[in-house]
């Protein structure tokens, strides 16, 4: 883009309607605050640097969003105060001094999340760094939204707010998205001229309008007709009706790319999700932070999934929770995990590992064919290959005040119901018989067994309930 374009983003209201005390534009959609969003298009267009004006929460919003830029391929970050909130054209007027003349301000809305870098690109095409251009939509209900006014030739001559409407300027269908793209040097200008002489009392940036038509300039739009690109959040509803538009389109897209979900209207993507070939997704399924599915890797019903490596050929059985944090959680190519099974940061799977129904797996690995089918627990261990670790089986990693690592070696069998306490090393191809507790290391071959003997007493008698 030829173009110096400054981003100045709208983010200094309060939000009423969310009726929550977190900051409007800091809501997630898709798992991102609003605002980030918008940012995240900015990045995309390369511009030059975006200046946030905040206002309610700023003390929230700056360090969220500008942890948020450092993310966004460092993207130039600059915040202006607004404060008292005195309308749009107030708000833009914080941000002058951050702006230089040979520029074109565009000007988006922190709670407008789903706007898309193309639409933006065309409309910095319209404004050519010569012209003010405004991004608009026709819709069937354009209640609440501020009217493009053309002349009998069709040129833009106002924007004219709900509230300040007349009945036949109410009737118009195109309205103002609320987004426009301005060569910086006349809108310097035009902001000095703003009043607050309407029905709201405030400095409305749309009056910019007639203030280029006043000069002779022509005010050119760029109209679309996807109304999720221009949907504003001011509600906890209308942050759920965007949520599902939002959710949808991701699933389209992988559909689009092969991937088979079962109900695209029930498929959440709460942060990056890349897919191989043949992938299948079942129902309610929810992928968080950054998720890599290899080919032919199955999900079913039900799962969580966050910051996950899931190989070739995976098969993860409905209700598992897959959580790697920082850590991130690798499953190797063939294996099986599941149902309710759970992987925490640092599980490492390798190739044909099962992990079964209520089996949890933290920092540990297991290396190739090595099985926990049932009810265990396997934490700070280190598993070889082709070992089965039995039901009802834990390692006892925590001593109360620190971990231990427990390492069981390959063609190891651990029995039923068995303790391991860390620190403690099986050897190669051992055996544990089931319900033992073992506290010292064992031989390579060796069947070990610790556990108290068995008593039985004849004829004994349960205690009877007094009457």
């Amino acid at each position: 883009m030829s173009l110096s374009v400054d981003v100045v983003v709208m983010a200094a209201g309060k939000g009423t309607r969310m009726k929550s005390a977190l900051p409007k534009v800091l809501h997630r959609l898709g798992g991102r605050a609003l605002a980030v969003h918008v940012l995240d298009c900015a990045a995309r267009l390369s511009v030059r640097q975006a200046v946030v004006i905040t206002g309610h929460g700023a003390d929230q919003v700056e360090p969220a969003l500008a942890q948020a830029a450092h993310q966004l391929n460092d993207l130039p970050l600059r915040f202006a105060r607004q404060e008292p909130q005195l309308g749009t054209g107030h708000a833009v007027l914080q941000a002058l001094p951050l702006l230089a003349d040979d520029g074109v301000t565009l000007v988006l809305s922190g709670d407008v999340p789903l706007t898309q870098p193309d639409t933006l690109l065309a409309l910095l095409r319209e404004c050519d760094g010569q012209h003010l251009a405004l991004l608009t939509l026709e819709l069937p209900d354009p209640t609440g939204y501020g009217r493009i006014v053309r002349n009998a030739g069709g040129d833009v001559t106002a924007i004219v707010e709900h509230k300040d409407a007349s009945a036949a300027q109410r009737a118009i269908g195109e309205i103002y998205s609320g987004i426009m793209a301005v060569p910086t040097r006349l809108l310097r200008g035009w902001l000095a001229r703003l009043d607050n002489h309407n029905a709201q009392g405030e400095y409305y940036l749309t009056d910019v309008v007639k203030f280029a038509v006043a000069d002779g300039l022509m005010v050119k739009a760029h109209r679309i007709t996807d109304a999720v690109q221009v949907a504003g959040v001011n509600s906890p509803a209308q942050l759920a009706e965007l949520e599902r538009a939002f959710q949808r389109r991701l699933a389209e897209s992988y559909m689009v790319g092969g991937v088979r979900l079962a109900d695209p209207a029930r498929f959440d993507v709460r942060g990056e999700l890349v897919c191989g070939a043949d992938v299948e997704i079942d129902v309610n399924c929810v992928f968080e932070g950054r998720v890599l599915l290899g080919d032919r890797v199955r999900i079913g019903a039900n799962c969580v999934i966050a910051n996950a490596v899931i190989e070739d050929g995976a098969v993860i059985h409905p209700f598992t929770h897959i959580d790697g944090e920082k850590a991130g959680v690798t499953v190797g190519p063939g294996a099986l995990v599941g149902p309710f099974a759970r992987l925490r940061p640092g599980a490492r799977l390798g190739a044909e590992v099962h992990i079964g129904n209520f089996v949890e797996v933290k920092n540990s690995t297991l290396a190739a064919g090595a099985k926990a089918n049932h009810l265990a627990y396997l934490g700070d261990a280190t598993v070889g290959e082709r070992v089965n670790f039995g039901a009802g089986s834990i390692t006892a990693n925590y001593d109360g005040a620190n971990k231990h690592r427990t390492v069981i070696e390959a063609d190891v069998h651990v029995g039923s119901n068995c303790v391991l306490v860390a620190p403690v090393t099986l050897g190669a191809g051992g055996t544990v018989g089931g319900g033992s507790t073992i506290t010292k290391d064992t031989s390579s071959g060796a069947l070990s067994v610790a556990r108290g003997k068995q008593v039985s007493i004849a004829n004994w008698q349960r205690p009877q309930k007094k009457s």
